[in-house]
């Protein structure tokens, strides 16, 4: 069960952030309230916003991408359901992903996926 958070961003407060069986979260994903991110790739955030560090679930439809981007801070991705790639290898279900400030990527997923993606500043999309 996701106990979330309300809708102003308030978390963190005085009560935890609660997401129990997280591995099956991809079960209930339907039921939240998921917003428009980049073309096949929707939000949830858990905390924060795009100028500030936050935590967030993203899901991906199939043949869904994230350009090209650098990072500012860490950036730690757990793959919950599906896969995703990037030019350094694929990221089953399962797998925990780091990436340090400084390295840039685009990501991409070609079966789907749903991640929880923590990020210590927010990520700077490349333009081309």
């Amino acid at each position: 069960m996701l106990t979330s958070p309300s809708s102003d961003n308030a978390w963190p407060g005085t009560s935890p952030l609660v997401i129990a069986n997280l591995w099956v979260l991809g079960d209930r994903a339907d039921t939240l309230p998921w917003q428009p991110f980049r073309p096949g790739v929707e939000i949830y955030r858990l905390y924060g916003d795009e100028t500030s560090p936050s935590a967030a679930l993203l899901r991906y439809q199939p043949g869904a991408a994230v350009s090209h981007h650098d990072h500012t801070g860490y950036e730690h991705v757990v793959i919950l359901a599906g896969s995703q790639r990037d030019r350094h290898q694929a990221y089953a279900a399962g797998t925990l992903a780091m990436n340090a400030p400084g390295s840039h990527h685009a990501v991409a997923s070609d079966e789907g996926c749903l991640a929880l993606v923590i990020w210590q500043h927010p990520i700077s999309i490349c333009r081309t």
